[in-house]
């Protein structure tokens, strides 16, 4: 832990010291004071202290909250990437979006660039922020009443290791489905007049395909119900085993226009390793299947798993290149608590994986693909990020709105967690769902009526 005597920088505080594998038994301390032009940041480790001033004013409690955590958190992080001999890809950053920090420059008429370079945000990585913004024009759109659905079926064939969501093998919450799918029809029957102008349509898990083809159907005829126009629709179908061409021609049926085919990997051992029973073959046997229903395709992969090698990472990029799906993500594995890998590791050396994000960057760029959105969570390996990749005329609606959060989300199902956008008054108000299935089912008509209240 980290002390400070301004208690609401101490969670902060620790966002980064979690950047810094083994900081958290330092003998860290902090001390800020702000006296309307300049911000002073002491930082103690042991017996040596550092002091820190960035002149900078404060017009609203708002802003002085933001300036305190960017000044006290920079001071921090120069202390320990001092202590420790090393830097970080982004640096004193540790939000999920560095676009918006980026965009909330931009909009204030500065360019973006020298508050990173403050920051200490590589040179890449500002590049990065750079194309992805770029990236976004067309889509990128801060309009009241936008707003994006959500469905969410928290159902998988299996859970992967690194997996810390409420999903579980089908096999055992197979009884849950019927009143799952009833409460959904609900929550959705509910959520048709709380839609305004609505972007795009997201159903994700879990593995939606994991659902027979009656119940994914039922599913579909409930979003078709809602649904009311020709907007982006996504089917997050996930792993190949559970591919069957009556499922992808009902998607097609129901106006359907992207499907995600989640590889993760392209190694069959990595594949068993992370608890996967499929095949590297059978991702490519899933696109084959898949190509002449003419869906737009994402393709997720996951940099940093456990044993996998450099090797066997670029060889997994060179394969999903090769079968040309219009979107590539690169995740960096991230493990949070309830993730079985998380209990079997107890921590994961930055090893190789700095060289899979570099080759996952030259390759796709030099394949066509262009970087559209991105974002980063705690506990990421390396302290990197997650990127969406695009060819051009093909970046996902969802994936911009969602991950820059300036449309409302609309989200039913068990942990989902909706979202209203207040432009205007610069904030955003949230609305979850219980997270295990039986609370969810005992809860759904209160669900319901929260999210009412909300968009009200």
């Amino acid at each position: 832990m980290i002390a400070s005597n301004v208690a609401f920088l101490e969670n902060e505080l620790m966002d980064v010291v979690r950047l810094f594998e083994g900081a958290d038994a330092l003998a860290l301390a902090h001390e800020m004071k702000y006296d309307g032009e300049t911000f002073y940041n002491r930082i103690s480790l042991g017996e040596r202290t550092r002091e820190f001033s960035d002149c900078a004013a404060a017009e609203t409690e708002l802003v002085y909250k933001s300036l305190a955590k960017r000044y006290a958190k920079l001071a921090l992080y120069r202390v320990l990437s001092e202590h420790y001999g090393k830097t970080l890809p982004w640096g004193a950053l540790t939000g999920i979006r560095p676009t918006r920090l980026a965009y909330a420059e931009l909009e204030h008429g500065r360019p973006f660039e020298p508050l990173f370079r403050d920051m200490g945000v590589s040179e890449d990585n500002i590049r990065l922020t750079a194309h992805v913004i770029e990236g976004q024009k067309g889509i990128y759109e801060k309009r009241e009443d936008n707003c994006d659905l959500f469905v969410g079926l928290p159902f998988c064939p299996s859970k992967c290791t690194y997996c810390s969501f409420i999903t579980a093998p089908i096999a055992a919450t197979r009884k849950y489905l019927p009143d799952y799918l009833s409460a959904l029809e609900r929550e959705l029957a509910a959520a048709e007049p709380l839609i305004g102008n609505l972007r795009s349509v997201y159903i994700g898990g879990g593995t939606p395909f994991v659902l027979d083809e009656d119940d994914l159907e039922r599913v579909l005829r409930a979003v078709a119900r809602v649904r009311g126009n020709d907007c982006e629709y996504t089917v997050e179908a996930g792993r190949p085993d559970v591919f069957t061409e009556r499922k992808l021609e009902l998607c097609r049926q129901y106006g359907v226009t992207r499907i995600c085919i989640n590889a993760q990997s392209f190694s069959d051992r990595t594949l068993e390793a992370i608890g996967r029973r499929h095949t590297a073959a059978q991702v490519k046997e899933a696109f084959e299947m898949a190509r002449p229903f003419g869906f737009t395709v994402n393709c997720d992969l996951i940099a940093g798993l456990t044993g996998e090698s450099l090797k066997e990472f670029c060889g997994s990029i060179d394969q999903a290149i090769a079968l040309a799906p219009e979107n590539v993500t690169v995740h960096t594995l991230c493990l949070k608590k309830g993730a079985k890998l998380k209990e079997e590791v107890s921590s994961l050396g930055e090893g190789e994986l700095s060289e899979m994000i570099a080759y996952s960057r030259e390759k796709l760029t030099a394949a066509g693909y262009e970087p559209y959105y991105l974002y980063r969570q705690k506990y990421m390996a390396g302290a990197h990020e997650n990127v969406g990749w695009t060819k051009a005329g093909y970046a996902s609606v969802y994936n911009v709105d969602i991950m820059e959060e300036i449309a409302d989300n609309l989200a039913v199902g068990a942990n989902a967690v909706s979202k209203k956008v207040f432009l205007s008054a610069g904030r955003i108000e949230r609305c979850g769902s219980p997270k295990d299935i039986p609370t969810y089912l005992a809860k759904a008509e209160r669900v319901i009526a929260e999210k009412r209240e909300l968009w009200r």
